[in-house]
């Protein structure tokens, strides 16, 4: 029996990813480690018992915490403090012990039990100001990257990995970075199996949205509950734009990952929804309100915010040749999961996400 350590594993991604693991690996034994420092994760905790995954309350800060889980074959990296703003208003001691120590010490678990390893990064690890600087045009309700760039790696496509790292790309995009080179050592020096994903935009059901992560399951509950939004930066127009991936995409990636390890090891990808998959905020705001029947007035703020980017979409064409994978679940099944959800636990939700 096959055993999988998810790192991070009551939060929204890890949550998931360890139950779709469970639900088509009946042969694998699933451990979720988290040390529930994120409100709402303690509500992900019977979904696990009830699909069978084992629950340690540990935290990836502290290997000793990993060694509960014992023998394990493959490591599934999802712990992170995940704010793209984190320590631009104060100490980036937990964004720097949790992403980079704690990425450390899973590669130490894996170096001891010979395990593999599938690593969630972020396409944060891009630097913010090339990005920004990417030439695109304003269109009626979004911006849109042109077909002509001077940057290698970026096209009407979006961002491959062949787009420059020199630059910065804040805290949390320099220590996924970091974890990632050193990754790409210890699968240098002690041969062991591993896959990079960058992922853009991940959300779906499940994820406790808040206003510098999760902001598509944000814009949701703000428009089932009110409550404030803004169009922040860009003339606050909300034109800027994502690409965003349902979790469950990203768990059929995964899936395939873990069986084709042998050939895939070593290699980066950029995971995300690409341009079929993709939505600016107003956009998002008029698919919120046809969804949930409510309109809500929406704030503007001309000044922007520290690290903002006007727009990402993911080119994933590297891993759709590698793997045959592709999202399948566009922007409005995406939506109404998400709405619907929220309507199904209207009142237990209500304190997280108002």
């Amino acid at each position: 029996m096959d055993t999988i350590l998810v790192t991070g594993g009551a939060g929204f991604v890890g949550s998931h990813l360890g139950i779709g693991l469970r639900r088509h690996l009946q042969d694998a034994r699933v451990v979720a480690l988290d040390n529930l420092k994120r409100r709402g994760s303690e509500m992900n905790l019977p979904r696990l018992r009830d699909a069978g995954v084992e629950f340690i309350h540990g935290d990836v800060r502290n290997i000793e915490d990993m060694d509960e889980a014992g023998q394990v074959d493959l490591i599934l990296e999802c712990s992170a403090e995940p704010s793209v703003l984190a320590g631009y208003d104060g100490s980036p001691d937990y964004l720097i012990n949790t992403n980079l120590l704690g990425a450390v010490n899973c590669l130490e678990t894996a170096r001891k039990h010979d395990a593999a390893m599938i690593f969630l990064s972020t396409s944060r690890v891009y630097p913010i100001a090339t990005l920004s600087a990417l030439s695109y045009r304003d269109e009626a309700t979004r911006f849109v990257l042109n077909g002509e760039q001077s940057v290698p790696g970026a096209s009407a496509r979006g961002i491959s990995e062949a787009f420059p790292l020199e630059g910065g790309r804040s805290l949390y995009g320099a220590t996924k970075l970091c974890s990632e080179l050193i990754l790409r050592e210890y699968l240098d020096m002690y041969g062991l199996r591993g896959v990079v994903n960058r992922c853009g935009i991940l959300t779906g059901p499940w994820q406790m949205g808040k206003v510098d992560q999760g902001v598509v399951v944000l814009w949701a509950a703000r428009h089932v509950y009110g409550g404030p939004l803004a169009y922040i930066g860009y003339g606050g127009h909300g034109k800027q734009v994502r690409d965003m991936l349902h979790v469950d995409d990203l768990l059929e990636l995964i899936l395939y990952q873990r069986a084709h390890l042998d050939e895939l090891t070593g290699q980066t990808f950029n995971v995300g929804g690409g341009a079929d998959v993709s939505a600016s905020l107003l956009e998002l705001s008029v698919l919120c309100q046809e969804l949930t029947g409510n309109a809500i007035e929406i704030g503007s703020e001309a000044e922007m915010r520290p690290a903002d980017i006007p727009i990402y979409i993911t080119d994933h064409t590297r891993v759709t040749e590698a793997t045959g994978w592709r999202p399948t679940r566009d922007v409005h099944r995406i939506l109404e999961e998400i709405c619907a959800w929220i309507q199904d636990n209207l009142e237990d939700l209500r304190p997280i996400l108002t």
